[in-house]
This record gives C-alpha cells, structure tokens and sequence, in this order.
C-alpha cells in the first residue's frame, strides 16, 4: 500500500492496490486502505480519506472538498464559509 496526503484535510492515508496488494490472492485485493479517489462532475479527481467523503453532500463541488477541514483523528466536517 503507497500512502498519501487527503485533498480535504491533510490527514495520511493509506491507497489500497499496486504492488502491494500483488500476492494477496484476492484476501484484502483492493479493500484494505483509508481513502479512494472521488470524481466529480466537473472532470476532477481527489483523494480523499473516508470521513471526509462521508462529510460531502450527495453532489460535491470543488468548493465543497476545499472547505473540509480535519477536526479529530477519526471525523471531518465541512468549515463554516
């Protein structure tokens, strides 16, 4: 698994797949991580960790994304504009 930052709050992820997952045989292949890439209706693809998209509305917007902030280790929600 390669890690990387989430495009909402900063937090270090892990992405499932690649090499890492090469020899897995199927056990975990591709369902163990703590962040996909989401993409928008806009043609942009961001990484994000699972509480921030659970913190996104049925149909985020670039703005939605740029206003996650972290708020514990565990959740995000969307900052006040």
């Amino acid at each position: 698994m390669s890690k990387d930052s989430c495009d909402g709050c900063g937090r270090t992820v892990t992405v499932s797949g690649g090499i890492a997952n090469l020899w897995s045989f199927g056990t975990d292949a591709g369902t163990v991580g703590t962040a996909m890439t989401l993409e928008l209706e806009d043609g942009s693809s961001h990484l994000l960790c699972y509480p921030c998209i659970e913190a996104l509305p049925d149909y985020p917007t670039v703005e939605d994304i740029e206003r996650l902030e972290q708020v514990d280790e565990e959740t995000s929600q969307l900052g006040v504009l």
